[in-house]
C-alpha cells in the first residue's frame, strides 16, 4: 500500500476498512439512488483499489446497476462502499474514517439532480450526470 493510510469501522465495529490514498478530495453524489440509499446526498472518497476490509463475513452487497455494487454490514446496516465492478475501485462514505481533518470537499456529481432545499458552500468543480456518464462509463 502507498499513500495515507486511513482506517475506519462500522457502527457495531465488526467490519473494519483500512485504504491507503494518494488523495484526500471529499465527494458529493445528488444522484436520486444515492439520495436513498443514504437518506441525503453521499459524501465519500475514492480510495482506489488499495483497500483492505477486515470481518467480511459482515459484509453484505447489493448490485445497484450494471457497473457498480454497494456494500453494507450485514449487523448494523452501515454503508460501507460503493465498488465499480470493472476496476474493482472503492469509493467509501467519509462517516467511516476516523481523524479526518486534512479532507477537502472538492467536487459535487450529478449536481442536476440535486433537490433545492440543501446547498454546500465549498467552492466545487461541478458534473452533471450526463457529464459523468461521459467521462466515466465503460463502452457499450
Amino acid at each position: 500500500m502507498s499513500g495515507t493510510e486511513r482506517q475506519g469501522a462500522c457502527l457495531c465495529g465488526d467490519v473494519k476498512i483500512t485504504a491507503k490514498m494518494s488523495e484526500n478530495g471529499v465527494g458529493v453524489c445528488h444522484c436520486s439512488t444515492c439520495r436513498k440509499w443514504g437518506g441525503g446526498p453521499f459524501l465519500s472518497t475514492d480510495c482506489g483499489t488499495d483497500v483492505a476490509l477486515m470481518g467480511e463475513e459482515n459484509i453484505g452487497v447489493f448490485n445497484s446497476s450494471d457497473w457498480a455494487e454497494r456494500g453494507f454490514c450485514k449487523k448494523c446496516g452501515t454503508h460501507l462502499f460503493y465498488r465499480l465492478k470493472e476496476t474493482g475501485q472503492y469509493i467509501v462514505p467519509m462517516g467511516l474514517f476516523e481523524n479526518g481533518d486534512d479532507f477537502v470537499l472538492d467536487h459535487q456529481i450529478f449536481i442536476d439532480e440535486k433537490p433545492a432545499f440543501y446547498s454546500f458552500a465549498n467552492e466545487t468543480t461541478d458534473m452533471t450526470g450526463a457529464e459523468v456518464f461521459a467521462k466515466f462509463a465503460p463502452p457499450s
